[in-house]
């Protein structure tokens, strides 16, 4: 009900004269979407494959003639994993490339750096590739998230494998911002469900690559289970760090290090982490008939395998399209707005 009186007000407001707002990144035969993913900074192989996913779906759909007798045009900056970047990003996106949408911007610092600059230009955030509540929370109707957030994978992870590794001394060591603060919080709650507390906690810069310090403080306060609010680089430094030092506790990681990509960089040491997923990893030999045809079409495509991020792309690049084909041929912000809300995308 928030949502409508919501959508009614923003509506009568928008009535009065800035309806060409509305429809940038649209003309007769074009929908242009921006995307901003990082390819050159820690997180660039999920960049990369976000991104290839993305052009997967943008292609086939283009070649079925469009949305609507429109042809997509998808746009990709990079940030470099840098929320200074991303607001850089976002602003020749929005302003130069007059995009009609944000799609599957990755980062949770980079998203809230970047959003408050689409939001002024009436320009949605779909579906980020991100888990942090701030992606949908507080309200806005410019805000579609389609993850499970951090927190709430956390809050029933930790504690199911707190219980079944039977760990007496958990603790964290995540990266100093909005996403390693959001694993964090979720780890204390789910810790609290179960009558424990966090026993040590440590934090980390964004791009760091020394976890030395990190890792001897946890070790010496003897911890068995640690959380880790961490990406790729950071994990594979951390869980390497902490073998050197014959520390072996459970180390336990968030959706955003789900990635074969760690044991592909970091070698056995990894071997025994764990990481939450809300996404089935697209195997080419899956037993599932569908998984296997489009895994092997993206492998044919991109000469490398899919990932659970080359599904989000895809995935998140056919949820837009559904939607913008039932905004119909006038296709402007508040009526894709109309169109989502009132569909249901099926499982897949």
């Amino acid at each position: 009900m928030n949502r409508k009186l919501t959508l009614i007000a923003a509506s009568l407001v928008l009535a009065g004269g800035t309806a060409l707002a509305q429809t940038q990144g649209v003309t007769k035969d074009e929908i242009v979407l921006g995307s901003i993913q990082d390819l050159s900074g820690p997180i660039a192989g999920f960049g990369k494959q976000v991104r290839f996913g993305m052009m997967l779906r943008v292609d086939e759909a283009n070649e079925q003639g469009g949305v609507n007798g429109r042809k997509i045009r998808l746009v990709v900056e990079d940030s470099g994993y840098e929320p200074r970047r991303a607001v850089l990003a976002a602003q020749k996106l929005v302003n130069q490339d007059k995009i009609f949408m944000m799609v599957g911007h990755i980062g949770t610092a980079q998203n809230m750096a970047a959003m408050p600059v689409q939001f002024q230009k009436n320009v949605i955030n779909f579906f980020p590739i991100t888990a942090a509540r701030e992606m949908y929370e507080p309200f806005h109707k410019l805000k579609y998230s389609f993850a499970a957030t951090y927190y709430d994978q956390m809050r029933v992870a930790v504690p199911l494998l707190v219980k079944e590794k039977n760990a007496k001394k958990v603790c964290t060591m995540y990266q100093d911002d909005e996403f390693g603060l959001e694993v964090q919080r979720g780890a204390e709650e789910g810790l609290k469900s179960i009558g424990m507390e966090v026993a040590e906690r440590t934090s980390f810069k964004r791009g760091a690559t020394d976890f030395s310090s990190q890792m001897q403080r946890l070790a010496s306060a003897q911890c068995d289970f640690v959380v880790m609010g961490t990406i790729i680089r950071e994990t594979i430094g951390g869980i390497a760090t902490a073998r050197r030092l014959g520390f072996n506790p459970t180390f336990l990681g968030s959706s955003a290090a789900y990635t074969d990509l760690i044991h592909k960089l970091g070698g056995p040491a990894m071997n025994g982490f764990y990481a939450t997923m809300t996404v089935q990893n697209p195997y080419l030999d899956d037993t599932s008939q569908p998984i296997r045809f489009w895994a092997t079409k993206y492998k044919t495509k991109f000469n490398e395998d899919p990932t659970v991020f080359s599904v989000y792309g895809y995935s998140l690049v056919d949820s837009f399209l559904r939607a913008a084909s039932k905004a119909g041929p006038n296709l402007t912000t508040d009526s894709f707005i109309k169109a989502m809300d009132t569909m249901t995308i099926p499982p897949d």
